[in-house]
């Protein structure tokens, strides 16, 4: 294996080797002196060059989208500065391609948001703030590493890198037993879905000697009929490890708990970018491997996505709390993705990423207000409905986010979560799908509910004024004005998602 890189392939890299300086920069900046304001801004500061470093890499493909007279000034400047061919290989374990570079965007942009919001929250916090920025950039280096593998030996150091920093954010907050017990519990069970996903990847190795995904779809073909009962065996543990990830049911129980005990922004990292990278990597292996040609395999997501649907909404219903009740949503709503990962083709692919963007910025919205509201007692949140009741007489502009936000996860026109849900649904009409149609139908109906539900308990008069409340001056802090930001995009990306849905087009997987 040659390890050697040239000019381009260094030049690709760049988003992975900024957030790596940014790690560095960000531990000899505690070892100097501990400066929550000063060290968050380090992370800040990091994850903002590496996304930028990221939409340069695309920049070709993002301007051919544009008019004319912005296309040369953009063109001139590429021409001036160089710019790596896309796409790059460097090493036969990682790839920077389009479809890499709009991914790595996702998670960094998720990182960017989880990192202002995280400061907002813990400035209530009395015991040590700096190290949760350490994390929060290890697991978003991890989550690049994943969205880049071509090879399985890349996606596991890629996934563990992601996991473990998860870990330490959950349980950050150590004087409070539920955030302890939701980091055992994700500790444990993380664990036990890793081994999953490393015995399978031991079985598949086993009969085709080779981990890279294009070389396993050449040799899988050619395998003997004997050994293709073993690598259905490594499929289906690799599967289970992975639905366990993007809590899939029959594999989410432990989603709603850890989300209840996780901080909230933590929470709404986990929700967000840790799901998306994996998610990337699985439509990026199903394509190269060809494995939606398997018609059992296909069947098997299939019934788990009609039961992460009905499962999710169902018990969403339940609740009163609302991370988990946005737990629960999560699971309904891989769901509704998976009906597009199954539909397959060009148009799927592309529902894939615009309903993962909206997903995205709808569900840091809707925990940037948990977040802001929660921050002033650092170490509990309110996460219960009753604590929301009458936000709108206290915080009206917070309850407008959050109502917007909950009408964006029920997929309400003129909201991003409309343009996500009717790709989705353009997809599995086009493969007709009906199945699937009929439960995406009945999950949107049963969602409408318990969202409108929680939307409601924001304008009801509480008896007395509630003790959970964000400062007055919220909108002036950093994470004010990332939930400003992410409210701005949920209606725009709602009603002008022309835009955004050319650059998910530019980051199309080649062979879909």
């Amino acid at each position: 294996m040659n390890f050697a890189l040239d000019t381009n392939q260094w030049l690709a890299l760049a988003p992975i080797l900024i957030v790596s300086a940014t790690i560095m920069w960000v531990m000899v900046a505690i070892a100097f002196r501990r400066h929550h304001w000063w060290n968050a801004t380090v992370v800040a500061v990091g994850l903002n060059v590496a996304l930028v470093s990221a939409t340069y890499l695309v920049l070709p493909q993002l301007a051919d989208q544009l008019p004319d007279f912005l296309q040369a000034p953009i063109l001139k400047m590429l021409d001036f500065f160089g710019h790596p061919p896309l796409p790059q290989y460097i090493t036969p374990l990682l790839v920077v391609d389009s479809y890499a570079c709009f991914y790595m965007g996702l998670v960094l942009a998720a990182g960017l948001a989880t990192a202002t919001l995280t400061f907002a929250y813990m400035e209530g916090y009395k015991g040590n703030k700096e190290e949760v920025y350490i994390l929060l950039a290890l697991s978003a280096l991890g989550g690049l590493v994943v969205v880049c593998s071509r090879h399985f030996a890349a996606f596991f150091i890629g996934l563990e890198l992601l996991s473990l920093p998860l870990y330490g954010m959950i349980g950050y907050l150590v004087k409070e037993r539920r955030s302890l017990e939701a980091s055992i519990k994700y500790l444990v069970l993380s664990a036990v879905a890793s081994a999953f996903i490393l015995f399978g990847m031991a079985l598949i190795f086993a009969q085709t000697g080779t981990l890279d995904f294009i070389q396993i779809s050449h040799r899988v073909g050619t395998a003997a009929s004997s050994g293709r009962t073993i690598l259905m065996v490594g499929g289906g543990m690799l599967l289970v490890g992975i639905a366990f990830k993007l809590s899939l049911a029959p594999f989410h129980l432990w989603t709603p708990d850890v989300y209840e005990g996780a901080p909230a922004p933590v929470a709404a990292y986990l929700a967000t970018a840790s799901k998306t990278a994996v998610l990337a990597l699985l439509l990026r292996y199903f394509v190269e491997t060809k494995a939606y040609q398997y018609v059992t395999l296909m069947n098997v997501l299939t019934a788990i996505a009609i039961l992460s649907i009905v499962l999710g909404n169902i018990l969403a219903l339940l609740q009163d709390n609302i991370k988990r009740l946005l737990a629960y949503s999560s699971i309904a709503h891989f769901g509704y993705i998976l009906v597009a990962f199954i539909a397959t083709g060009a148009l799927a692919t592309e529902a894939v990423g615009i309903y993962l963007l909206t997903y995205v910025v709808t569900t840091l919205a809707a925990f940037g207000v948990v977040t802001l509201v929660s921050s002033p007692y650092g170490d509990h949140d309110a996460d219960t409905l009753w604590d929301y009741r009458g936000l709108f007489w206290r915080r009206p502009n917070l309850a407008a986010i959050l109502t917007v936000a909950l009408l964006s996860l029920a997929g309400i026109p003129l909201t991003a979560g409309f343009i996500g849900k009717f790709y989705v649904i353009a997809a599995g009409v086009d493969k007709r799908l009906w199945l699937l149609m009929a439960a995406l139908v009945f999950g949107s109906a049963v969602g409408l509910f318990y969202y409108l539900r929680a939307m409601a308990q924001l304008y009801l008069r509480a008896p007395w004024v509630r003790k959970f409340s964000a400062p007055l001056d919220w909108a002036q802090n950093t994470g004010g004005l990332m939930l400003l930001a992410l409210a701005f995009l949920m209606l725009l990306l709602g009603v002008y998602p022309t835009p955004f849905i050319a650059i998910v087009q530019a980051a199309g997987l080649a062979g879909q």
